[in-house]
C-alpha cells in the first residue's frame, strides 16, 4: 500500500509517530471512550486490519479500498496513542505488509524494507514539514530553512521489490513481504525488460523499487479475461502483483510488467553510502542503467512540494501507468540519519495520497452485449459525466452476479470511478436516492442478437449464447482476427467490418483475402485511395508468423504468449521438410492440428491440463478444420518460428533427430543463460520430447534455480536430475 523505504537509524517502538499522523482531536475522542470501550474497539480493529494486510500483500485481492484501510489504521493509532498499554509487538501499527505466503522460498532482507506513512491534505503535509524542522533543530515555518530540501517523486501503486547485484550482475530479487522476510521472485523479475541483467559498472549494490502493470496492459488483460468469461482484475496494482508472484515465470513474461527504481543501497569501503543525498542516488541509479522515473522534482521546500503535487493531481491521468500520490523525502542522507525512524516508517519521508476521484451519475439502462466467445456482458449506460480526465457514459458490469452484489437497479444514482485511472467502474448504488421507479435488471432468456436460448453453466457466473453463427459473435471474432496481435489488417476497423458483414462480402475469415478492389471501393465513405490502402494491407497480412495466426484464431485460453509457445511446439513436432515451401508446410500443419491430443499439448511451454484440453477441444471441432482449410485455400501462409542452433550440438531446431531421440525431458526452474522456452526448443531439436510433468516415463529432469515440486517428484521416482552443465553435455551427446 505504500512505497518501501530502507530505514536510516535505529527503529524505536512507539505509536504516536508510526507514520500515520493523527490529529489531537482523534486522540482525545479515543481517550473519551474510556479504557474498556477502547479495548473492545481495538479488539475489533486488529483482526480487520490483519486480514486486510494478508489479502493485500499475500493474495493480491484486497477487500478494502486504500482510503478505508487508512481510515481504520488511523483509528487504531489514535486508540493506541490514547492508551499505550494496548500496544502489542504484533499490532498492525507495528508491522509492515504481511508474512510471505509460503509459495516461494524466503529471502531475509539485509536491511528491513519498511513502509511510509500517509497524509491526505496540504495541512498534514505542512505538519510533516514542521516535525522534520523540529527534529533537525531548524526554525519553524514560515522562517526559511535553506539547508532543508525535499525530493518529490510520483508514488507508484505497485509491488515493492529489492534487487541485489553482485559485481554488476543481477543475482537475486525479492518482494517486501513483512518487511523483514520477502519472497524470492528472481526468475520472474528477469522477465521484466526494463530491469538490466547487468549494470553499466561492476558494482555490488541493492536497488529497491516498484514493479507495476502499465495501464494499457491492464486494459488488454481484462478485455481478454472478460471475453473468456473469467473474473476481471480490480486494478493494475493487484494484477501486477499477482503477475509477479506467479509460479511460472512464463506467465509473468506474458504480462509485460514494468518497474521504476527509487532507492540505492551502495556502501563505500568505509561502510558509508556512496552518495550523500536522495537526488544523488537517483542520478546514480540512472547512470547504472536502471529505470528511474523522470517525473520528479528536487531541491524543493514544502511549498514547492505542494506545487508539485497540485500540478500532478490532474496530469497523472495522462500517464501510461497508475500513480496514487506523491512521495516526499528529505534529500540529504545525513539529515535522514539524524531524524531516524519509528516502528513502521521513517520520520524523513511521507506519502501524500491523492483522494480517489469518484462522481455520482444516473444509471439510465443496463444493456447486455454479446462478445466473441458468446458471453453476455451487462453494460451500464449512464448519464455522461467527467471522471479522471475524460467523459464516461458506459461501464461494464461484468456479469449478473456483480449486478446483484452491488444492488444496481436501472434508474439508480450510482458512484462511478476509474479502476486504476483506466477502466470506468460502477462502485455502488445510492439506495437513499431511490424514488421507487427503479427496476431490477434481468439477463435475457434469449440472445438479444440471434434469439438463441441463453445458457448458464451450473455453478458459473457466465451467461452466453451457444450459437457459433451468432452475428455478434462472428463480428467480434472477425474483429479479433483482423486486429493487432492477430493478422493486423490496418484499416479494417469496426465501421468497415460492419459494412463487410452486412453486405455479405465477408462470411469467413478467408473471405478477407478474396475481397477485390471494387468490393472495397464500394463501401460507404470509402474513396478509391482508401480502398487501395486497405487492399494493400490485406495483401501484406496474407503472410504472418504462425504465432500471430494462432492468436488471431481466438482459441479459448490462448493469448499472445501461449500462441508463441504453441507455434514453437508445432514447428518442433512438424518441422518443415527439405524443399518444402512455407505454403506447403502451412497446408500440412493445418491438416494435422485437428488430431492433436490434450496430453500432447501439455508438452507446450506453460500449458497445463486445463489449457491443453481447451486447445485440443478447439482443434477437434469440425468447424475449426473448416476455418483452417478456408484460410489455406485463400492463400494465407504461416511463417515457421525461426530455427535456432542447439547449444553444443550443431543441430538445427526442428531436425527431429539427435542425442535425445526417444528421451522425455522435463525442465523446471531458471537455467543460467538459457530461458525455459529456449531449453525446451533445444530438447526438441535434439530429438527429445518435452513434457510438462514428471512421471515414471521421464528420462531426465533439468532443474535450474528455484526448482520446486517437480524436483521433489523426480527424486521420489528416481528420475536423473541434471543441472545446467549436465544439460549442455547431454545436448552435445556426452555423458551428463
Amino acid at each position: 500500500m505504500n512505497e518501501s523505504i530502507e530505514p536510516v537509524g535505529e527503529p524505536q517502538v512507539g505509536v504516536r509517530d508510526v507514520g500515520l499522523p493523527v490529529a489531537d482531536e482523534a486522540v482525545e475522542a479515543a481517550r473519551a471512550l474510556g479504557l474498556e470501550a477502547a479495548r473492545r474497539r481495538h479488539e475489533e480493529l486488529v483482526p480487520i486490519l490483519r486480514r486486510a494486510s494478508e489479502l493485500y500483500y499475500q493474495q493480491d485481492a484486497p477487500e478494502l479500498e486504500d482510503a478505508q484501510y487508512d481510515g481504520l489504521m488511523r483509528e487504531l493509532v489514535a486508540i493506541e496513542t490514547a492508551f499505550p498499554d494496548l500496544v502489542t509487538p504484533d499490532s498492525p501499527t507495528q508491522r509492515v505488509g504481511a508474512a510471505p505466503a509460503g509459495t516461494f522460498s524466503e529471502v531475509v532482507h539485509g536491511r528491513p524494507m519498511l513502509s511510509l506513512g500517509n497524509v491526505f491534505d496540504e495541512d498534514e503535509l505542512r505538519a510533516f514539514d514542521a516535525r522534520v524542522r523540529r527534529g533537525l533543530g531548524l526554525p519553524a515555518a514560515p522562517e526559511p530553512a535553506p539547508d532543508l530540501r525535499y525530493v518529490a517523486e510520483l508514488k507508484i501503486d505497485g509491488l515493492a521489490v529489492s534487487l541485489r547485484y553482485e559485481r554488476g550482475r543481477f543475482v537475486q530479487g525479492a518482494t517486501r513481504g513483512d518487511g523483514t522476510t520477502g519472497e524470492d521472485v528472481t526468475a520472474n523479475l528477469r522477465t521484466i525488460a526494463v530491469l538490466p541483467e547487468r549494470l553499466r559498472e561492476p558494482v555490488s549494490a541493492e536497488i529497491r523499487g516498484e514493479v507495476f502493470m502499465p495501464k494499457a496492459e491492464f486494459a488488454r488483460i481484462n478485455a481478454e479475461r472478460e471475453e473468456a468469461g473469467l473474473p476481471t482484475y480490480a486494478n493494475p496494482r493487484n494484477s501486477g502483483a499477482g503477475s509477479l508472484r506467479q509460479q511460472d515465470a512464463g506467465v509473468t513474461a506474458a504480462r509485460r510488467l514494468s518497474s521504476w527504481s527509487y532507492q540505492l543501497i551502495e556502501d563505500g569501503p568505509d561502510g558509508r553510502p556512496i552518495v550523500a543525498s536522495q537526488s544523488g542516488a537517483l542520478a546514480r541509479l540512472t547512470s547504472l542503467g536502471l529505470p528511474v522515473n523522470p517525473d520528479r522534482a528536487e531541491g524543493l521546500d514544502i511549498e514547492g512540494v505542494i506545487g508539485f503535487l497540485q500540478a500532478w493531481r490532474e496530469k497523472r491521468h495522462q500517464l501510461p501507468y497508475e500513480t496514487d500520490g506523491v512521495v516526499v523525502k528529505v534529500d540529504r542522507l545525513d539529515q535522514q540519519e539524524r531524524l531516524g525512524m519509528v516502528a513502521r516508517a521513517p520520520r524523513w519521508a511521507i506519502a501524500f495520497k491523492f483522494p480517489p476521484e469518484q462522481v455520482e451519475t444516473l444509471l439510465e439502462d443496463i444493456v447486455p452485449y454479446v462478445g466473441r466467445t458468446g458471453t453476455l456482458t451487462p453494460v451500464a449506460h449512464m448519464r455522461p459525466v467527467k471522471v479522471a480526465g475524460s467523459t464516461v457514459a458506459r461501464a461494464t458490469l461484468h456479469n449478473l452476479d456483480e449486478v446483484r452484489r452491488k444492488d444496481l437497479r436501472i434508474g439508480d444514482w450510482v458512484v462511478l470511478q476509474k479502476a486504476g485511472d483506466v477502466i470506468p467502474e460502477v462502485v455502488r448504488s445510492l439506495p437513499e436516492r431511490r424514488t421507487g421507479s427503479e427496476r431490477e435488471f434481468a439477463m435475457p432468456a434469449a440472445c438479444p442478437v440471434c434469439g438463441t436460448t441463453v445458457v448458464r453453466d451450473e455453478g458459473a457466473v457466465r451467461h452466453y449464447c451457444p450459437n457459433q453463427k451468432c452475428p455478434a459473435r462472428q463480428a467480434h471474432e472477425f474483429a479479433h482476427f483482423a486486429g493487432r496481435g492477430g493478422m493486423d489488417i490496418e484499416g479494417a476497423g469496426w465501421s468497415v467490418l460492419e459494412q463487410l458483414l452486412e453486405r455479405g462480402l465477408v462470411k469467413t475469415r478467408g473471405d478477407f483475402y478474396r475481397l477485390t478492389l471494387d468490393d472495397l471501393a464500394g463501401l460507404d465513405r470509402f474513396a478509391r485511395k482508401s480502398a487501395e490502402n486497405l487492399k494493400a494491407s490485406i495483401e501484406r497480412s496474407r503472410r504472418r508468423p504462425l504465432s500471430r495466426i494462432l492468436n488471431a484464431l481466438g482459441i479459448p485460453q490462448v493469448g499472445e504468449q501461449t500462441a508463441i509457445d504453441l507455434a514453437a511446439w508445432v514447428a518442433g513436432r512438424w518441422p518443415r521438410e527439405s524443399g518444402e515451401s512455407d505454403g506447403e508446410w502451412t497446408r500440412r500443419v493445418a491438416g494435422a492440428l485437428p488430431g492433436v491430443t490434450s496430453d500432447e499439448l501439455q508438452e507446450v511451454a506453460g500449458v497445463g491440463a486445463v489449457v491443453a484440453a481447451s486447445i485440443a477441444g478447439y482443434f477437434a471441432n469440425p468447424e475449426t478444420a473448416a476455418v483452417l482449410a478456408d484460410l489455406v485455400d485463400a492463400g494465407v501462409v504461416a511463417e515457421p518460428p525461426a530455427r535456432r542452433a542447439v547449444p553444443g550440438s550443431g543441430a538445427a531446431a526442428g531436425s527431429g533427430a539427435g542425442p535425445l531421440a526417444g528421451k522425455t525431458v522435463v525442465v523446471t526452474g531458471t537455467l543460467p543463460g538459457l530461458d525455459r522456452a529456449a531449453a525446451q526448443e533445444a530438447i526438441r531439436a535434439a530429438g527429445g520430447k518435452v513434457s510438462g510433468s514428471v512421471s515414471k516415463d521421464t528420462s531426465y529432469l533439468v532443474a535450474g534455480e528455484n526448482a520446486g515440486s517437480k524436483l521433489a517428484k523426480a527424486t521420489e521416482l528416481g528420475v536423473p536430475v541434471l543441472d545446467a552443465d549436465g544439460f549442455h553435455r547431454l545436448l552435445a551427446g556426452q555423458e551428463p
